[in-house]
């Protein structure tokens, strides 16, 4: 009988299946020896950020790349690094980090950046966490700089979830404004390349950074990611060709070793709560289907409505349809329809085209631009890079589009046409 915890017969001493979960943990940053294929991004950010180690000033940069790609991992894993090199050199150096998904305005990334300055050292002054504005949160992000810091590295997480950008003006700016003598180097790092678009053109200039670009793992780095993630199970729970399984379904799918990991800690979990000893192929075919329905709900968590019903009108033409690939006309004709039917007015094609671009940028779905012959000319066609049923399920977790069909309302809806569905029995 398992030992019991603390002589509590309602929990278990020991986890069945887990060993350190915390391996399998988003947010957690892996020794050197753990992280695979990204020397060469390792090597461009230290490049980058290198500067701050010798007590001069380091560049600001861009990252962009899809989910998954160790974006973020190696920020921060630079990062540290640097400052531990700099701290060798007698340089007061110090790593910030803000996920803008949840510190999206200026005043709340402000506010976290001030209170984990404040954390780091022994500021005395008290910070407020609300009823202040953010100007006063500058203040004391410029005090703490300026009385225990010769540089600082601010990584600025999912940066296009700000509601504006003012934030990388006055960082940028704070020295050559005399707000602070400490140097400040700012990591930006973004899945949307067409992020620099959206900046001011004075914040642009004021920022002048590098942009780097980080390319999705191949199926050899994922199974190398996973194998370095084996001592996060128990002995022997994983049976032989889970994370061969595992790596080919992430790498097929979307090269994200975020989602890799996610479906072998999920599938722990699928083992744990149905009994089974070991981690098996099956439990590792479940929990894809449930981590890519939360991949793609993530990728469009911070899309418009009118991105998410583009992507429900490419699926919606696959599950009724007779092939896999669709022109932006075709999608917009569907569109339409599914507009119609939740109420919405729809965009023009140009602008549904530019939400299935920045949707094929994510991954989420595949463009290829094909020659249609004299008569017809070029044009793009788009297809889904994942089940239809999975982007059906996803953007039916929007609470304001719950009235679109399920999937397998979809399916019981294609007749013999196949080509067009009459949505307006579903209203």
């Amino acid at each position: 009988m398992t030992e019991q915890a603390g002589g509590d017969p309602l929990f278990q001493s020991q986890d069945p299946i887990f060993n350190r979960k915390e391996l399998l943990h988003v947010g957690h940053v892996p020794e050197e020896d753990r992280i695979v294929g990204r020397d060469d991004e390792m090597q461009s950010v230290a490049a980058e950020v290198g500067a701050i180690t010798r007590g001069d000033p380091p560049n600001n940069v861009m990252i962009y790349g899809k989910t998954g790609t160790g974006k973020s991992l190696i920020s921060r894993h630079v990062a540290t690094r640097a400052r531990d090199a700099a701290e060798n050199n007698k340089i007061d150096c110090g790593v910030l980090y803000v996920d803008c998904s949840e510190a999206n305005t200026e005043t709340r990334a402000t506010r976290q950046l001030a209170l984990n300055l404040a954390d780091q050292t022994g500021y005395e002054d008290h910070i407020p966490v609300r009823g202040v504005g953010t100007m006063e949160y500058y203040q004391h992000i410029w005090s703490i700089l300026e009385s225990f810091f010769d540089s600082v590295v601010v990584i600025l997480d999912e940066i296009d979830k700000l509601d504006n950008s003012n934030i990388l003006m006055q960082l940028s700016r704070a020295r050559e404004a005399r707000k602070t003598d400490a140097y400040i180097g700012v990591i930006g790092i973004s899945n949307k390349v067409q992020y620099r678009e959206t900046l001011d053109e004075r914040i642009d200039s004021s920022f002048g950074h590098r942009e780097l670009f980080f390319h999705p793992y191949d199926a050899s780095q994922l199974r190398e990611i996973m194998r370095n993630r084996q001592d996060a199970f128990q002995p022997d729970v994983l049976e032989d060709g889970t994370i061969e399984l595992c790596a080919a379904l992430a790498a097929k799918k979307h090269g994200d070793a975020r989602k890799a990991i996610e479906i072998l800690k999920e599938a722990g979990e699928l083992a744990r709560r149905t009994g089974s000893e070991t981690v098996s192929e099956r439990h590792i075919q479940q929990a894809q289907e449930v981590a890519e329905i939360n991949r793609i709900e993530e990728l469009t968590s911070g899309a418009t409505a009118h991105a998410k019903l583009a992507l429900y009108a490419l699926a919606s033409c696959i599950v009724t349809g007779d092939r896999e690939t669709y022109k932006t006309r075709e999608v917009y004709q569907r569109y339409v329809g599914i507009c119609e039917l939740v109420a919405t007015d729809p965009i023009t094609e140009n602008g549904l085209y530019r939400q299935l671009k920045e949707q094929a940028f994510l991954g989420v779905i595949e463009s290829e631009k094909t020659g249609g012959g004299r008569s017809q000319g070029s044009y793009l066609l788009h297809r889904l890079v994942t089940d239809p049923k999975h982007i059906v399920k996803a953007v039916r977790r929007d609470s304001s589009l719950e009235e679109l069909p399920p999937y397998d309302k979809l399916i019981d809806s294609s007749d013999s046409t196949r080509e067009r569905v009459d949505l307006s029995s579903f209203s």
